[in-house]
């Protein structure tokens, strides 16, 4: 009973990670530890299928000797794991010296010595996707009970892979979509062309320096993409002046920021950029709009944002002003450390520039 009750929370737990999470890395690397445990293997490993070669890797394999055969590739048809892709059906290997599909290799390559195996085919939509093994069972051998087990595991790895399929591709939907969006933006303002697509690689360039997270990078490019949004609340007659605004207009230009948050509030999934929207023209010293936030008040994606803009907007001519050199955009930013900038956002930028990283 108590195996049983182990096993229930472990698919449970499985469950709920998958449910929660697209770190597909830590899911599959959780599942597989799973597959060891409830099987009381010594090693267990998830072998996926590279579309472009036909092979079967490596992923994630567990036990002693499991990052050993993290270079091997299989074809289909070579070795248990390959016979089980070809074929699309699970095997339970009772002694795998004397089998003749067992692939020799992968043990004198390892040093590992396998007894026993079973192993099921990961499935996506009637596709063959990769297999999950589960090798030497430490109290014996794997038996039916292991192998709807295994199959259920193999179920959830094979769910959690096709939802990250489709998360990234509905993820692409929604860039490509914004991205369009501020491009029909610029349009309007022949004078901005491309600007959005600069300021996104600007900032992901010093959202890497800073040694950002995945998720913040990704949050970080999606606000580079909007930060512009609200400017379709201006009007024309303001934001394709070709003199200078009078201060009643620039009033009215600065409500841009605020109105790219307002436009963007009832979307759930942008909750954590709107601060970035709204603020991305604040200044360090507190002088900046439109809440005179200041220091780290401001977010740090918005002080990234606020760097990677103002760098654009010096570099690219517009009609009342000339464009500066990157050489004298780059003196601007560093006398504006501390004052309109963060000083930590902007020496990141520049040091991008001395390791060549950036490119114009």
């Amino acid at each position: 009973m108590e195996k049983q009750v182990i096993q229930l929370k472990t698919l449970t737990d499985l469950a709920s990670l998958i449910n929660s999470s697209f770190d597909q890395a830590e899911i599959r690397k959780r599942a597989i530890e799973a597959t060891t445990r409830v099987l009381n293997a010594e090693a267990a490993s998830l072998l996926l299928l590279d579309e472009a070669s036909g092979e079967l890797y490596f992923d994630v394999a567990t036990g002693e000797k499991g990052g050993r055969v993290k270079q091997i590739r299989l074809k289909k048809g070579v070795g248990i794991a390959g016979w089980v892709a070809e074929h699309g059906a699970p095997l339970i290997i009772d002694d795998a010296q004397s089998d003749p599909r067992f692939f020799k290799t992968a043990d004198k390559f390892s040093g590992f010595v396998t007894r026993n195996i079973i192993c099921v085919p990961l499935k996506s939509k009637e596709r063959i996707i990769g297999v999950l093994e589960g090798i030497n069972k430490k109290d014996g051998r794997f038996d039916k009970s292991d192998l709807e087990l295994t199959e259920t595991l193999a179920n959830y790895i094979a769910v959690a892979i096709e939802n990250a399929r489709l998360y990234s591709e509905l993820k692409e939907t929604f860039y490509t979509t914004a991205e369009t969006l501020t491009e029909t933006i610029e349009l309007r303002d022949p004078c901005t062309g491309g600007h959005t697509k600069r300021v996104k690689n600007y900032s992901m360039i010093i959202g890497r320096y800073l040694r950002l997270s995945k998720g913040e990078l990704e949050n970080l490019e999606l606000a580079a993409i909007l930060h512009d949004i609200g400017k379709i609340g201006i009007r024309d007659d303001i934001l394709l002046k070709k003199g200078k605004l009078s201060e009643e207009e620039m009033l009215k230009m600065k409500m841009h920021s605020i109105y790219g948050a307002e436009l963007l509030h009832g979307i759930k999934q942008l909750k954590e950029i709107l601060p970035v929207i709204r603020h991305h023209h604040e200044r360090y010293d507190g002088a900046g709009y439109p809440d005179g936030l200041k220091g780290e008040e401001i977010s740090l994606m918005a002080r990234i944002l606020s760097v990677a803009d103002s760098f654009d907007a010096m570099t690219t001519p517009r009609p009342y002003k000339k464009r500066l050199s990157t050489e004298a955009a780059l003196i601007q930013l560093k006398q504006c450390a501390g004052t309109q900038f963060d000083p930590d956002v902007v020496e990141a930028f520049l040091q991008a520039f001395t390791d060549g990283t950036v490119s114009l």
